[in-house]
C-alpha cells in the first residue's frame, strides 16, 4: 500500500468537467465519463448519480436544482451529441456564470467523440 501511495500524486487537483448530454445520448454515459477521465479531468454527470430522473420518484425540480449545483461547482461544461432543451439550459447557465463550454460530436470511428466548434451541435 505504501508503494502505491508513493507512486500517486495525491496533491494534484484536476479540473472538474460537467458532462452534458440528452436522453438520446444517455446510453453512452459511461463511455463519456471514461473519455473525460482519459483526457485528464475529473468528470461529474447527473445521469451517473441520478440515473434518468430517479425513475420519477423524486420531484424533478429538486433534481434540476441539484444538477445546476453540480454545474456551478464545475470548472468546465462539455456537451456530448445533440442539444435537447435541457442541455441548452445547462449551456445557458454555464454561459451566465462564465464556465468554459466545449462541444463534442458523436462519431462512428475509433475515436468515439470529436471536438466541434462552439455551439455547432444540433438541436434535438
Amino acid at each position: 500500500m505504501q508503494s502505491l501511495q508513493k507512486s500517486r500524486k495525491f496533491d494534484t487537483q484536476r479540473k472538474v468537467v460537467f458532462a452534458a448530454m440528452s436522453k438520446k445520448t444517455f446510453y453512452l454515459r459511461e463511455h463519456i465519463i471514461k473519455y473525460i477521465l482519459e483526457e485528464g479531468y475529473t468528470p461529474t454527470c447527473a445521469f451517473m448519480m441520478f440515473s434518468y430522473f430517479l425513475l420519477d420518484t423524486v420531484d424533478r425540480k429538486a433534481l434540476i436544482d441539484a444538477n445546476n449545483d453540480l454545474i456551478r461547482r464545475s470548472d468546465e461544461l462539455w456537451v456530448f451529441g445533440e442539444m435537447s432543451d435541457g442541455v441548452k439550459e445547462e449551456v445557458n447557465l454555464a454561459k451566465r456564470i462564465g464556465i468554459p463550454i466545449h462541444y463534442f460530436r458523436l462519431s462512428n470511428s475509433k475515436k468515439m467523440f470529436t471536438p466541434t466548434k462552439s455551439g455547432k451541435n444540433e438541436m434535438q
